[in-house]
């Protein structure tokens, strides 16, 4: 990190760049961490959309659960070593 003006600047990694924004293709035990991971999160966001009320919370809760989804799979898409 280094600073301008007196304003921190982050150094984003080349590395990070290359594994963030490079098509992983996930080999067989990928395919099936990702299954699992989507099918808990759409057992989680239909809990909450019976269990809850719509509206704005449901609304944040179902998007939050998505969110956690989308990270989690691209967790084990740019996992290195295995695949």
């Amino acid at each position: 990190m280094g600073a301008r003006r007196g304003k921190p600047v982050i150094v984003f990694p080349v590395h990070d760049l290359d594994r963030n924004y490079t098509y992983h293709k996930p080999d067989d035990d990928k395919i099936l961490r990702h299954q699992a991971i989507r099918e808990s999160g759409r057992e989680l966001a239909q809990l909450v959309i019976t269990r809850t009320p719509p509206g704005r919370e449901q609304s944040l809760a179902l998007t939050k659960i998505e969110e956690a989804m989308f990270w989690a799979n691209a967790a084990v898409a740019r996992e290195v070593g295995n695949g």
